[in-house]
């Protein structure tokens, strides 16, 4: 039998990270559409983050992209946050949006722009250092659209330069995430394609080396459970990008698309023992339409929702099922936890936390979307590139 206290317990502690980008305005490749009450700086993401965490009690943390969230005192970014009762998390590289990165960045075949990659990334640990930051995020656009436009084996080899001098730069306590995408916007080859290749990378830089999950990143019907169990058994699995995906890389609100995979991806972090360790929960998604905070809050509710039900499974039953080799009791087992109504048991979390019950209506309530609409006149508004 499962321990509701135990259950209530864990989902207390949980804390998923919330992107500054997602606040600003964002889009697709035809349209980005701007919304009223948008951040035009650093600091307002970071205030609209911290109505994120006080409505939902488990988003503490907020990732940078940099340069989008450059400043010149990082050292008072980080006191700002801590002042807004949120703090600074993953430091999120950018290597994809200069011209001199057409053909690739710390996998470019000319040295001098290898060179700026790798000095970027550089400087991202120098920001950790002032921000306290523990993670630096790495994901790479290189790669070729063409057969014979490039060596592939080269442009390995020159990614393993570059990332072996930046994980000889991090400090105790710090870890290089790496992420995959199998395809975008590099078409015949991407030098980071899948897992395996991420893997394979980090086994040989050591351990503050881990991989990054981008559940929106695989190819349609890839087991990203598997891939979580195989990385959590090997020690490997450094944090999470949730979102979803119907056709490619989405990046629709987490939860959105297949709740049910969330369920079985949390369940074997639960398993695994992945949940309440090093493991980051984080969000990145591009909400293009619908309202920037009350998406982001719905997508946190989501997680703690598929969270909820991974640690609603009976586990010694399941075990039983499964060695015995009782089938249909084994996947009924898991679909009773998946079928379970969490709604209530997490209202009554956040009420015993001494927060609202309903995360979405208690901001509708606050007047901040009223708020920042009428003080947020004015400036350039924050998005894709700012």
């Amino acid at each position: 039998m499962t321990d509701l206290a135990a259950v209530k317990a864990a989902l207390r502690t949980q804390a998923v990270e919330t992107p500054s980008w997602a606040y600003g305005n964002s889009g697709t490749r035809f349209k980005v559409f701007a919304q009223p009450g948008i951040p035009r700086s650093p600091r307002e993401k970071l205030a609209d983050a911290a109505k994120v965490h006080e409505f939902t009690g488990v988003a503490p943390t907020v990732a940078l992209h940099i340069p989008w969230d450059a400043v010149e005192d990082y050292a008072a970014l980080a006191g700002f946050a801590e002042k807004q009762g949120v703090r600074l998390g993953a430091v999120n590289s950018n290597t994809f949006q200069d011209d001199d990165y057409r053909l690739g960045s710390i996998c470019h075949p000319d040295a001098r722009v290898r060179r700026k990659a790798v000095d970027h990334l550089l400087a991202c640990v120098d920001i950790m250092d002032a921000t306290g930051s523990r993670d630096l995020k790495l994901w790479f656009a290189d790669g070729t659209n063409y057969p014979g436009q490039d060596d592939i084996h080269a442009r390995q080899d020159r990614l393993a330069e570059g990332l072996a001098e930046v994980y000889a730069r991090l400090g105790d306590g710090q870890r290089m995430l790496l992420e995959y995408k199998f395809f975008e916007p590099a078409f015949y080859t991407t030098d980071v394609p899948d897992w395996g290749t991420a893997y394979a990378h980090c086994l040989k830089l050591g351990p503050k080396a881990q991989v990054v999950v981008d559940t929106g990143h695989h190819a349609p019907g890839t087991n990203i459970e598997f891939i979580v169990a195989t990385l959590l058994r090997e020690g490997r699995l450094g944090g999470f990008d949730f979102n979803s995906r119907f056709y490619a890389d989405d990046d629709l609100m987490v939860g959105a698309a297949d709740p049910f995979q969330l369920f079985r991806i949390m369940y074997e972090v639960v398993r695994g023992g992945g949940f309440g360790s090093e493991v980051a929960f984080m969000l990145d998604q591009c909400h293009n339409i619908e309202a920037k905070i009350p998406a982001i809050i719905r997508s946190v509710m989501n997680v703690q929702e598929a969270t909820a039900k991974a640690l609603l499974v009976d586990r010694e039953a399941l075990a039983a099922a499964q060695a015995s080799g009782d089938v249909l009791g084994a996947n009924a087992v898991l679909m009773d936890a998946y079928n379970t109504d969490v709604r209530p048991l997490l209202r009554e979390v956040r009420e015993e936390m001494g927060l609202d019950g309903d995360p979405i209506a208690a901001y509708a309530r606050s007047g901040w979307a009223e708020r920042i609409v009428a003080e947020r006149v004015g400036g350039e508004q924050a998005g894709w590139g700012a």
